[in-house]
């Protein structure tokens, strides 16, 4: 008989994995699954009854705003997946396609997006865009045209799609990495080739990729929140379910409807996600193909692919550019360039915003050590006990991603501000531990893939001899595995940390008073106002650095932990 099935008795009989199993279930059960199920039950309750109805939907939909909110929001999540695929196609297609200098750089400059929250940059995007921007002036001054880029829905689509673009970049560049290289050039044999052949065989076979991406893109602009207001489009349903909670009070009805419709669009965005990345329709005879076959430019083809991909990426990285040229200049209001540059704003940024930023480092800091606690519990009791079960706290843990934040942040206020903080007599609500946890609940399926993938690369047989050898579980796992998981497990942190730095939709419904505030919520009260914008751009250049620093030491953790395990590999080979 195998020590592996020697082992799997005494795991199941063991009451210590069931203990920790039961403890990770207490916490999203209190912190993701109640809050949930609260804003469900809510939306379908009679507010002077209590019993369950249809009335407050029917409600909803009776309401020309609420009716015009719903279809904008259906309206721009749609409309970004079309421009940010404009955006993404050429960048996938061109760099997986061709051979040309910089396209691993084209590549990582096309990433840098995804560093900065969209609403940080929606100011910086107005005074370049909008319509009293740089190019307008540009364009009324020598053609007597304006382009209106920035109004209403306009300024939505444009901040979102060239915020969210990366997601297809990612997963359509992987798609045509690994399409069957003979199903190509089978193709061109019967003669195909350009952009039928593109449209025919090369994008059909990429689909899942592009679905995933696109639906990934769909599901964050439909729930974004911070883009919206700061751009003043209210007549969304992110927006408004903030304002009628904010505004009417937290027994409004209409901000649990519009609660339940979001998760309801995030879930089915998920699932064709999810399908999308199966891919099953679109599967190729061979596994690996070798990807698309690359070919070199001639002269003329080079110049014009740069020419292509130099515009994507000037427009890209403009709101990187517009918030920079903010955080420095003096004043910028009806001209092309601000009309002069001081350090002043970082100053005021530092000094002013310092609680922010400390509250920042606190809140993202623990929300990351709390992500890495339970993902590595979830990870080792799913993939190394037999617990009864244990599936569905990763089925759990990853529900947290169709839940927007701001429908977690009215399931907490629902749920934790008739509970009392024992001592104080004030609302839990109000506590800002609770903005710790909401975060570490959003980010906790990124850090539960980074621990689920560390563990995967451990033997269990390095467990099974150091049991052999009179060491506890506990010991084992506190000795053996917990360090041969360090990689991943900062990586997972880091991941968390940087991702909860910048949250704005869940913490925008929690924070109780100014002095427990984090970053998010700093910039968005800097940029309400004109003379804020300048210290807002600073900070939000701040939170770019943090975020960017993080992600920068991410990649190295899991280059570096790569690396390690290949050189044992090597060395364990040899011998």
């Amino acid at each position: 008989m195998s020590s592996a099935a020697l082992r799997r008795p005494a795991l199941t009989s063991s009451f210590g994995p069931y203990l920790v199993a039961g403890a990770v279930f207490l916490f999203l059960g209190a912190f993701l699954i109640i809050p949930v199920l609260k804003v469900i039950q809510v939306a379908f309750q009679d507010p002077a009854t209590g019993s369950l109805t249809l009335v407050n939907f029917q409600d909803f939909f009776a309401s020309t705003l609420f009716r015009q909110s719903f279809f904008n929001s259906l309206y721009v999540a749609s409309m970004s997946v079309v421009f940010a695929s404009a955006v993404a196609l050429p960048l996938a297609y061109l760099t997986t396609r061709f051979n040309f200098s910089g396209s691993v750089v084209i590549q990582t400059l096309a990433f840098v997006p995804l560093i900065m929250p969209p609403f940080i940059g929606a100011v910086a995007m107005q005074l370049l865009f909008g319509s009293n921007g740089s190019l307008n002036l540009l364009l009324r001054n020598h053609f007597g045209v304006t382009l209106p880029i920035m109004e209403g829905l306009n300024g939505v689509i444009f901040v979102q799609s060239l915020h969210y673009f990366p997601f297809i970049l990612i997963n359509l560049s992987a798609s045509l990495r690994n399409i069957d290289r003979s199903m190509e050039e089978a193709a061109q044999m019967l003669g195909s080739s350009g952009l039928r052949l593109f449209r025919r065989i090369v994008f059909p076979l990429a689909m899942p990729g592009y679905i995933a991406g696109a639906s990934l893109v769909f599901v964050k602009v439909f729930d974004d929140l911070g883009t919206p207001l700061l751009l003043n489009v209210n007549t969304m349903l992110a927006p408004q379910a903030y304002l009628r909670i904010s505004s009417v009070g937290i027994s409004d009805p209409m901000g649990y409807v519009i609660s339940c419709i979001l998760i309801l669009f995030s879930i089915f965005a998920m699932w064709v996600s999810f399908l999308g990345m199966r891919g099953k329709d679109y599967s190729t005879t061979q596994k690996g193909g070798g990807g698309l076959a690359k070919r070199d430019l001639r002269p003329y083809e080079a110049a014009l692919c740069y020419l292509v991909v130099l515009s994507i990426l000037a427009i890209v990285l403009a709101p990187h550019l517009g918030l920079l040229l903010l955080s420095f200049g003096t004043i910028w209001s009806f001209s092309v360039l601000p009309d002069g540059y001081t350090l002043a704003h970082y100053e005021t940024a530092l000094t002013s915003a310092w609680g922010f930023i400390q509250n920042t480092l606190l809140y993202a800091g623990l929300a990351g050590l709390i992500d890495i606690i339970l993902g590595t519990a979830i990870a080792y009791v799913v993939m190394r006990t037999g617990v009864i079960g244990r599936k569905w706290l990763d089925y759990i843990a990853m529900a947290a991603l169709a839940v927007p934040g701001v429908v977690l942040g009215i399931g907490y206020l629902r749920v934790f501000y008739s509970v009392e903080m024992p001592g104080s007599g004030q609302p839990l609500a109000t506590w800002w531990g609770i903005i710790v946890i909401a975060l570490a609940v959003r980010r906790l399926p990124y850090a539960l893939r980074s621990c689920t993938a560390a563990l995967q690369q451990i033997s269990p047989s390095l467990e099974e001899a150091s049991e052999n050898l009179g060491a506890s579980k506990f010991a084992t796992v506190r000795r053996i595995v917990i360090p041969l998981m360090a990689g991943g497990l900062v990586a997972g942190f880091v991941t968390s940390f940087a991702t909860a730095a910048v949250e704005l939709s869940a913490t925008i419904m929690l924070v109780a008073s100014e002095r427990d505030a984090p970053l998010a919520y700093g910039l968005y009260l800097f940029m309400q106002s004109a003379a804020g914008r300048g210290p807002g751009a600073a900070l939000g250049i701040i939170a770019v650095i943090i975020v960017g620093l993080a992600t920068y030491f991410s990649h190295r953790l899991i280059d570096n932990a790569r690396r390690s395990r290949t050189d044992v590999a090597n060395n364990g080979g040899g011998h």
